[in-house]
C-alpha cells in the first residue's frame, strides 16, 4: 500500500477527531490487514473463542442451581438433591476456573506471540529504511511504536475481540435464562439499561480520547529521555550548564502524563460507579416487583433470586458492548500507528535478481552522477518527527551534479572542497547509503543498485569521522564485521590498526566494555578499533571520510600509519581538510559549488594556481 493511503492517513489528512472515533466506518482494509498478521495463531484463537464461549455458558449455571435450591430442595428437604447441586456448584466453579486458566494461556500465548512478530516485522522495516529516514526521527517516538503501540495492538486481538465475544455470549445466555424465568421482570430490568448506557458511552469515547493523548505525551517524555541519556546529550546539557531547566522540561512533560493518568483513572471510576449505581437500582427493582409477585403467589423466591443474580451478571457486558465500536477504533488506532510506520517504503532496495560479486576488486566508476534529496514524505513521517513539518516537503536542490570520477583498482581518490560541498554524499553513493538520482556507480563494472547488500557491503568499507561502538566488549565490537573470527584474527587486525597494546593494557583486555558509543576511549583510540573492524571485513574499497579530523598529532600518527597498511592494495576514496595527508593521492577531486571543478595529482593542481592550489599555500605553509 503507498504511503498516504489507508487507515494510516486518516489522522494526517484531518480526517477525523478522537471524539468521533466511534462514529467513522471501520477501514476495512486495516482490519484485513490485521487479521492476515494473525494468520500464524487462528487455531488458537478459534480454541481461545470455544473457551471464552464454554465458560460463559457455565456462568450461566449458578443462578439456576440456587433457584433449585431455594425451590425445591430446601422446601421440599431433599437432602439428596441439595448435595447434588452443591456438588454442581463446585464442579462448575471448577470447571470455570479450569476454562479461565487455560484461557489465560492461550490469551497471554497468541499476545506474546502476535507482538514478537509484529516487533520484528517493524524492526526488520525500520532497518531498510534510508539514513535520511534516522535523521528526521526522533528515537523516542520510533521505540513507542515498538513498544506501547505494539501491544496496543496485541490488545486489539486479544483483548477488545475476546472481550466482545465474551460479553456477546454472556449476554445472550444471561438474556434467554431471564426470559424462561420471567419475561415481564426481564423486560422491566431493561428499562433502566439507557440510564447507564448513554453516560457509558460519552465517558467511554472521552478515555479514548485521553487514551490517544496519552500514547503522545509517552512518545513526547520518551524522545526527551532517549536524547538527554544518550552521553553526547549529558555531555551538551553539562557543558552549558542547562542541568535545572532540562529538569523543569522533564518534569513539565512527565507531570502532564501524570496528569493525563489522573484524568483517565477519575473518568474510569465514574464509569465503574455508574455501573454499580445502575446494576444496584435494577437488582432493587427485580427484588421489588419478583417479591410482590412472590407475596401474591404467582413466582417462587429462588426464581426472583436468580434473576436479581442474572441482573448483575447482565449490565456490565451490556455497557461495554455499547461501547465496543469505539474500543474497537482505539484498538485500530494502534495498528493504524504500526502501519503507518510499515506503509512507508524503504527509498533503496535489493533487487530480486541481484548480481553477485564474490570476489570484488575494487574497480570504481561513476557515471554521469547527480544527486538529490528526496522529498520529505517519501523518507519520512510527521508524527514520527514530533511536529508538521512545514517545509521541506519537495526534494532538495541539487547535491551532486554531472560528477564523473575513475578510480582504478590501488589507488586513492582523494576528495576536498568547503563544506557543504557535496564530499561526504559523493562518498555514501559508494556503498549506497544514497542512491544515485541521475547517473550510476559501479563497482568492477557492475551497477551498485544491481548488487545484493551482502556483497556491496563486502565490497566496501568505511570508517568514519566519528566511528560508532555499541556498548558492548571490543571483541565484540570488532566481530561486527566478522562474527566468526577467531582471536588471533582480531588480535591480527588490531596490531595492524596500532591498538593492541592498548587493548592489552586494559584490564579486561579485548572483553573490555567501551560504554555508549565507545566513550571510554580516546578520540584516537576509538578511530583505530574502527580500522581494525574495517580490515577484519577486508573490503576492496575503503573509504575514509575525515578519520583523523579532530585527533591531536600522536594520535593522528598512529592512524596514518594504520592506514597505511589499510589502504594498501586497496581502492580508497580519502575526505580530508588536511591536505598533508592526501599529498602523495593518485588524484584529486576538489568539489565546489555542487560539482568536481578540479582534478589531478597535488603537483598537477598546485601548479595550476586554483582553488586547491591556494588551499595548499594555506595550510602547509601554516603547517
Amino acid at each position: 500500500m503507498p504511503p498516504g493511503t489507508g487507515f494510516g492517513a486518516w489522522r494526517l489528512r484531518g480526517l477525523g477527531d478522537p471524539d468521533d472515533l466511534g462514529d467513522r466506518p471501520v477501514d476495512r482494509e486495516t482490519v484485513r490487514r490485521a487479521w492476515g498478521l494473525a494468520r500464524p495463531f487462528r487455531r488458537r484463537l478459534a480454541g481461545y473463542v470455544a473457551i471464552i464461549v464454554t465458560a460463559s455458558a457455565l456462568g450461566a449455571l449458578p443462578p439456576l442451581l440456587i433457584r433449585t435450591i431455594l425451590d425445591e430442595a430446601i422446601p421440599q428437604g431433599r437432602m439428596g438433591l441439595l448435595w447434588a447441586i452443591a456438588g454442581t456448584m463446585v464442579a462448575v466453579a471448577v470447571g470455570v476456573a479450569g476454562l479461565s486458566l487455560v484461557e489465560r494461556w492461550l490469551s497471554s500465548s497468541i499476545g506474546e506471540r502476535f507482538i514478537l512478530r509484529l516487533r520484528v516485522l517493524l524492526y526488520e522495516h525500520v532497518q531498510r529504511m534510508p539514513l535520511a529516514f534516522f535523521t528526521r526521527t526522533q528515537t523516542g517516538a520510533l521505540i513507542t511504536r515498538l513498544n506501547n503501540d505494539v501491544i496496543g495492538a496485541q490488545r486489539a486481538l486479544t483483548g477488545t475481540l475476546g472481550g466482545v465475544i465474551d460479553n456477546v455470549i454472556s449476554v445472550g445466555v444471561t438474556l434467554v435464562a431471564m426470559l424462561l424465568l420471567d419475561w415481564q421482570i426481564t423486560l422491566l430490568a431493561l428499562v433502566l439499561l439507557p440510564l447507564f448506557v448513554v453516560p457509558a458511552r460519552i465517558v467511554g469515547r472521552r478515555l479514548q480520547e485521553m487514551s490517544r493523548e496519552s500514547m503522545a505525551l509517552n512518545a513526547d517524555m520518551n524522545s526527551v529521555m532517549t536524547e538527554r541519556f544518550n552521553v553526547s546529550g549529558a555531555l551538551l546539557v553539562k557543558l552549558f550548564g542547562r542541568g535545572t531547566r532540562e529538569v523543569e522540561v522533564f518534569s513539565d512533560k512527565a507531570g502532564r502524563v501524570a496528569d493525563i493518568g489522573v484524568r483517565q483513572a477519575l473518568h474510569g471510576r465514574m464509569l465503574f460507579a455508574s455501573l454499580g449505581l445502575v446494576g444496584s437500582l435494577a437488582t432493587a427493582l427485580v427484588y421489588l416487583l419478583g417479591g410482590r409477585q412472590v407475596i401474591s403467589g404467582s413466582l417462587e423466591t429462588g426464581t426472583v433470586v436468580a434473576l436479581a443474580l442474572y441482573v448483575t451478571q447482565l449490565y456490565g457486558p451490556l455497557a461495554q458492548l455499547s461501547n465496543a465500536r469505539v474500543d474497537l477504533m482505539t484498538a485500530l488506532v494502534s495498528f493504524e500507528r504500526v502501519f503507518e510506520v510499515l506503509d512507508l517504503p524503504p527509498a533503496i532496495t535489493e533487487p530480486d535478481d541481484a548480481t553477485s560479486l564474490p570476489d570484488p576488486r575494487g574497480d570504481v566508476a561513476l557515471h554521469d552522477v547527480s544527486f538529490r534529496y528526496p522529498a520529505a514524505q517519501g523518507s519520512s513521517l510527521a508524527s514520527l518527527e514530533g511536529m508538521q513539518p512545514t517545509h521541506g516537503l519537495d526534494a532538495s536542490d541539487w547535491i551532486l551534479s554531472d560528477v564523473d570520477v575513475t578510480a582504478p583498482r590501488g589507488t586513492m581518490t582523494a576528495l576536498v572542497g568547503p563544506s557543504g560541498a557535496g564530499k561526504t554524499t559523493l562518498a555514501m553513493l559508494l556503498p549506497r547509503i544514497h542512491d544515485v538520482t541521475e547517473g550510476s556507480v559501479t563497482i568492477d563494472g557492475v551497477d551498485v543498485r544491481d548488487l545484493s547488500f551482502d556483497d556491496l557491503s563486502h565490497a566496501v568499507g568505511v570508517v568514519t569521522q566519528d566511528p560508532h561502538l555499541f556498548h558492548d566488549s571490543i571483541a565484540n565490537n570488532l566481530r561486527y564485521a566478522a562474527p566468526d573470527a577467531t582471536d588471533a584474527q582480531l588480535e591480527a587486525a588490531c596490531r595492524a590498526a596500532r591498538i593492541h597494546d592498548v587493548i592489552a593494557r586494559l584490564p579486561d583486555g579485548y572483553d573490555t566494555i567501551v560504554g555508549e558509543r565507545g566513550h571510554r576511549l580516546s578520540g584516537g583510540e576509538k578511530q583505530r578499533v574502527a580500522i581494525a573492524r574495517v580490515i577484519l571485513k577486508d573490503p576492496a574499497v575503503v573509504v575514509l571520510d575525515e578519520a583523523t579530523a579532530h585527533l591531536d598529532s600522536e594520535s593522528e600518527r598512529h592512524v596514518q600509519a594504520a592506514l597505511a597498511d589499510v589502504l594498501d592494495d586497496r581502492t580508497s576514496f580519502v575526505i580530508a581538510h588536511r591536505l598533508s595527508t592526501i599529498v602523495d593521492a593518485d588524484q584529486i577531486l576538489v568539489l565546489d559549488d555542487h560539482r568536481i571543478v578540479e582534478r589531478g595529482t597535488h603537483a598537477e593542481l598546485v601548479a595550476k594556481q586554483g582553488i586547491y592550489a591556494e588551499l595548499a599555500r594555506t595550510q602547509l605553509a601554516a603547517a
